[in-house]
């Protein structure tokens, strides 16, 4: 299989993956995504790569505020409120990282995220309970 092939082997399993998502598994998935576009602009940025890392860190912070308009104030509460406040956290700390070429603030949008990540995996089972009684 060539180059072409792969690719687009890959975006069938992305898209399927999707699909057969359930929305605590497609959090989980924007999770990751912005967790991976952060490495990704760490990579590029340890590499010189001014423009692959500002087009990461960019994707990161749009994936992260997806995360945060997907956020329920009136059913999330304080947990709404306490995401919404890292989410925020997070977007300002890319933009510091991307003009300063700071590698230590993308590694703490790295730990806050995965923090975030542990505590999503952490509820998995209380949230397919609730979506199968909504």
């Amino acid at each position: 299989m060539g180059l072409s092939g792969a690719l687009a082997y890959n975006n069938v399993n992305a898209t399927s993956g999707v699909e057969d998502a359930d929305p605590h598994m497609l959090i989980q998935m924007l999770i990751d995504g912005a967790i991976e576009k952060t490495n990704k602009a760490k990579y590029f940025m340890t590499e010189k790569n001014i423009e692959k890392k500002g087009h990461h860190v960019s994707w990161a912070i749009s994936i992260i505020s997806g995360l945060q308009a997907s956020l329920d104030s009136e059913k999330g509460g304080e947990i709404a409120a306490n995401l919404n406040n890292l989410y925020d956290y997070c977007t300002r700390t890319l933009i510091e990282a991307n003009s300063e070429n700071n590698i230590a603030k993308l590694d703490s949008v790295l730990g806050v995220m995965n923090n975030i990540r542990e505590g999503w995996n952490g509820i998995r089972e209380q949230a397919l309970a609730l979506n199968t009684q909504s």
